[in-house]
């Protein structure tokens, strides 16, 4: 099973110089796959949760991709009803190739009816939308000659019944996000349920869980997959594994946009993880080592 991180790409302490020191940690730490979110217009309702300013995820994830040199790159999940599909196929292609290969397309969606308003996409529509979307923009890396896109994977975020479906119909994973652990129990057997019920093989399992650290155990029914001491985390990292999950990407973001002010604290708990389970190491032909860099200090 591999771990991946998600990066806040928004917030009052977000901006370039933290984006490539989030980077650079993820990847000198080990972590196989490094994510962002999707947001257009950050009307009312997107800034309640993901304030401003939000760093646009193709070209935020084309810049970290020329830092890099190794770790996998990815949207979670990109709002596909906002963007014309063969604007996204091309994005997509040529991030993949500039990348050497390291693209994951999570997808979904949406939620923020208002932002659907500001960009004149029928809410209501949505989820028809992103079924053409995902399909057209299959089509169109079928000409090879021309998008030139290798096996760009599919993973189709949503916790409900449609996302599930999504996932199983067109997708290589699916990625639910941020739940307990007897959801994701529950989750794992209903994957393989819903495409044995579809005569379709069952995608991949990529959940995206939450990462806090605490000094005492949580307890409760209510608490998340991820949230806890340490032993807690890699018990339900190690239950994933057995679940079997191929990636779980772990989101250090707890929801308080001053957070992106402090990073460090996330920082700190990711390398806490990297220290205590053991993560792919860094490709030794890779000549670069972030973690000399002066900019990278996870203390």
């Amino acid at each position: 099973m591999r771990i991946g991180v998600n990066v806040p790409n928004f917030g009052p302490g977000t901006d370039p110089a933290t984006l490539r020191r989030w980077a650079l940690t993820a990847e000198s730490l080990g972590y196989d796959l490094l994510m962002i979110s999707d947001h257009v217009a950050i009307t009312p309702d997107v800034a309640e949760q993901y304030p401003p300013p939000f760093y646009e995820p193709f070209t935020t994830l084309a810049w970290l991709a020329g830092i890099t040199t190794r770790i996998r790159i990815g949207t979670s999940v990109l709002i596909v009803p906002y963007r014309n599909p063969l604007v996204m196929a091309r994005m997509a292609a040529n991030l993949d190739r500039f990348s050497g290969g390291r693209l994951v397309l999570g997808v979904g969606v949406g939620w923020a009816r208002q932002e659907f308003d500001a960009l004149g996409v029928p809410f209501e529509r949505r989820g028809r939308l992103t079924d053409d979307h995902l399909q057209a923009m299959r089509a169109a890396w079928s000409a090879a000659d021309d998008y030139r896109a290798g096996p760009i994977p599919f993973w189709v975020g949503g916790n409900g019944e449609a996302g599930l479906r999504r996932a199983v119909r067109l997708g290589q994973a699916w990625h639910p996000l941020r739940n307990t652990l007897p959801w994701l129990r529950e989750a794992a057997g209903r994957l393989a349920d819903t495409a044995d019920e579809l005569g379709r093989p069952a995608p991949a399992f990529a959940p995206r869980i939450l990462l806090r650290l605490t000094a005492e155990p949580v307890t409760g029914p209510r608490r998340h997959a991820g949230e806890g001491t340490l032993d807690q985390v890699l018990a339900d990292l190690d239950e994933l594994r057995l679940l079997g999950a191929d990636t779980v990407v772990l989101d250090p973001f707890a929801g308080d946009p001053a957070e992106t002010l402090h990073p460090q604290t996330a920082w700190h708990a990711l390398a806490t993880v990297a220290d205590h389970w053991d993560l792919d190491p860094r490709d030794p032909r890779d000549p670069r080592d972030p973690s000399k860099e002066d900019d990278h200090d996870t203390r």
